[in-house]
């Protein structure tokens, strides 16, 4: 047996051995905690993850090593599940069929706090709090992420918006909650509620809604399909789009600079567009610059590095690292192999997913991720997985 046989084998013996731990702890716990008692022992809680990563396969969650990318755990989980940071350093939001689910990465554990509800969508974090928005009901839930680990479902806002609809939700430091505005058929727009929920500003000139992004100084934005709107300081600003149709879905953020980094898509009719710009929006000077990288991305391939640099994921297989300020593609780091978005939103595709200096990249394909340091544009860390991992998130305090 050659050595990347004998090393697949040995991987997969312990992915099995590891689902087999989770089935047994879900459907065997009492039985377990009778025996603990009978024989004077007691179960050990599972060794903490240092800076965990998780990671989606067809069936369930692996837990990872944030350092040396080990996987930790398996956990068995049906349906289409998507992860992002709760905002903390321990737990992760698992969205699953039926609701938003607390994942305590670092304990390797998936907690019983729920928000239940049909289409779990968009999962914010900013100032201090995490937001969750539900699709199917129209439902916003804002927490402070520091209050799961008391094991308990935190206390916190709700609110819901007057239909339901495919949204997002985003509290600033002040109380204020913008939150979308529109139907199942349509959306037009944001407004913003003050800590008691009532109205103080509405703005219906933002078609198709969609995405939120921060920046500096709190200007946040939510992207149009005719450009994208701003909210600071009490009023909404929109900076329309150079093209009569001109897309911006999802947008990136960062505390340190007053741009944000966002899609661009113009052609309406397509069944899927692989655009080869993204959009640059100062928040500041209320401008929007377009940015050609020469190759396409998808919508899992926008971040911010640490130094607000933004980064774009090509399919060319490259990190695009691009100067906020001026638009200039500084450099391309080497990533993965070329590769072709899929025309299903829900297919595994190289997912771009930052954490500091390091920015972890899923190869699909290959069933690997790599960790690679932004500073030197190097690989340090390298896995192979027993399945293909889809979405990729990992812990995050704060913002």
């Amino acid at each position: 047996m050659n050595k990347s046989i004998r090393s697949r084998a040995l991987m997969g013996a312990a992915l099995a051995l590891a689902v087999s731990t989770v089935l047994t702890a879900c459907g065997e716990g009492d039985s377990s905690s009778a025996d603990a008692k009978a024989d004077g022992t007691t179960s050990a809680p599972a060794a903490a993850v240092k800076n965990p990563l998780v990671a989606t396969f067809d069936g369930g969650l692996y837990i990872l090593d944030g350092e040396s990318l080990k996987l930790a755990k398996a956990i068995e989980l049906p349906g289409f599940n998507r992860v992002n940071p709760a905002g903390d350093e321990d737990h992760v939001i698992v969205s699953t069929d039926s609701g938003f689910r607390v994942l305590n990465a670092t304990g390797q554990t998936l907690t019983d706090i729920e928000y239940k509800g049909v289409k779990p969508g968009h999962v914010v974090r900013h100032a201090g709090n995490t937001v969750l928005f539900t699709d199917g009901t129209g439902e916003v839930n804002v927490f402070d992420p520091a209050d799961l680990g008391r094991g308990k479902k935190p206390e916190g806002r709700t609110y819901t918006s007057a239909e339901a609809h495919h949204g997002v939700a985003i509290e600033l430091a002040n109380g204020e909650l913008l939150s979308t505005l529109g139907t199942e058929e349509k959306r037009t727009g944001a407004l913003v509620l003050d800590e008691n929920n009532k109205e103080i500003a509405r703005n219906e000139n933002c078609p198709g809604v969609h995405g939120e992004a921060a920046a500096k100084t709190e200007a946040v934005a939510v992207g149009c399909e005719d450009g994208i709107l701003i909210y600071k300081d009490g009023k909404f600003t929109k900076i329309d789009a150079p093209d009569d149709y001109g897309r911006i879905g999802n947008q990136a953020g960062s505390d340190t600079s007053p741009i944000l980094l966002g899609d661009y898509k113009t052609d309406p009719e397509a069944e899927l567009e692989r655009p080869t710009r993204v959009s640059l929006i100062d928040t500041e000077k209320k401008k929007l610059r377009l940015v050609d990288l020469g190759t396409s991305y998808s919508f899992r391939s926008l971040a911010r590095g640490p130094h607000g640099e933004a980064l774009v994921l090509g399919t060319d297989g490259a990190i695009h690292v691009i100067d906020q300020n001026t638009g200039k593609i500084e450099k391309k780091i080497p990533a993965v192999g070329e590769w072709q978005e899929p025309l299903d939103w829900q297919q595994a595709r190289p997912t771009l997913f930052v954490r500091d200096h390091t920015a972890y990249v899923s190869d699909p394909g290959k069933k690997a991720l790599h960790a690679i340091d932004l500073d030197t544009g190097k690989k340090t860390t390298s896995v192979t997985l027993p399945d293909s991992i889809n979405e990729l998130s990992g812990v995050v305090a704060g913002h």
